[in-house]
């Protein structure tokens, strides 16, 4: 199994500030338990080049592009909203951030990786079409989307979120839309109370309750999750991978376990390989406790080399 992991260094210059959550620190910790671990050392590492303009373009409004780059601070920050602040090199970062989610798409259909993770900030899945918000600037995981499809000709993708937050900004590029099919769970009556009502054919939201554990978790991914994937039979999958639904994560509150990553991972290769010949890419979205989160990515990843899981 190869698997490709894709970052940058200049990550850590989109910094909002203070002791806000989404912080440098986050890629920091993954890392250096990666590395403790020794299962970064048997991936392939590559460093994650910029969005060009046009693949920004194919999810996101032109007047939303150019408001975004017309508010860039020379120095300090400029808020968007209560969660949501630009600095000087923010939208670098974002486009390293989309950058890596197409690079991992381009890799797989390619055939010079089974799967990749792209370890990854800001985070995309709030990001609408044309509003940035909760941490979010572009939709990292929707323009890899729109890049397989105009790209590599992808007809069939399905995109998996597992944020404790539902990927509203998925949702809004891509609802209605039968080629690409959007599996989401989330906190139920949380943020960002966008998209939760609504008929989508293409769309399967799943709604748990604060305190959901594994058990109640899995049972409804595999009931809600692998009827709808099985219809659709994906070219493509990729991941929106928040670990934010850990039991010990401080914006969420639900209960899973560092093994529930592992499981839902490892479901998402399974799909992977029956339909899309094993082409999957994961990009980061959620995760917020700094001892906490790079265990859940650990697990993430045991998954994602095949191995099996310790825990």
């Amino acid at each position: 199994m190869i698997t490709s992991y894709l970052t940058h260094p200049d990550f850590a210059r989109h910094d909002m500030g203070g002791s806000h959550p989404e912080a440098p620190v986050r890629l920091e910790v993954i890392r250096k338990r990666l590395m403790l671990s020794g299962l970064l050392q048997q991936t392939m590492q590559s460093e994650a080049p910029p969005a060009k303009p046009l693949a920004l373009a194919r999810v996101h409004a032109p007047d939303y592009l150019e408001t975004l780059a017309s508010q860039r601070p020379q120095n300090g920050l400029q808020t968007l909203d209560n969660d949501t602040r630009m600095g000087p090199w923010t939208l670098e970062a974002a486009a390293l951030a989309a950058g890596a989610a197409i690079k991992g798409v381009d890799l797989v259909c390619g055939n010079r990786a089974d799967n990749v993770f792209c370890a990854v900030r800001p985070p995309g899945h709030h990001a609408e079409r044309a509003l940035a918000m909760g941490f979010c600037f572009y939709n990292n995981v929707a323009v890899a989307a729109a890049h397989a499809r105009a790209v590599h000709g992808l007809e069939r993708i399905a995109i998996l979120d597992f944020d404790v937050h539902q990927g509203n900004g998925t949702l809004d590029i891509f609802h209605d839309d039968p080629s690409v099919l959007i599996c989401s769970s989330y906190q139920e009556a949380f943020y960002p109370w966008r998209y939760l009502e609504g008929d989508w054919r293409n769309v399967v939201n799943t709604p748990l309750p604060a305190g959901t554990a594994s058990r109640d978790f899995r049972l409804a991914i595999e009931r809600d999750w692998l009827p709808a994937l099985e219809r659709h039979r994906p070219q493509l999958v990729l991941l929106s991978s928040g670990f934010d639904a850990h039991r010990d994560d401080p914006l969420g509150e639900l209960a899973l376990e560092h093994g529930d990553f592992y499981w839902i991972t490892h479901l998402a290769m399974d799909i992977a390989r029956r339909y899309a010949g094993g082409k999957l890419v994961s990009v980061l979205e959620g995760g917020y406790h700094p001892k906490v989160l790079p265990l859940s990515v650990e697990a993430h990843l045991t998954a994602l080399l095949g191995q099996p899981y310790p825990g």
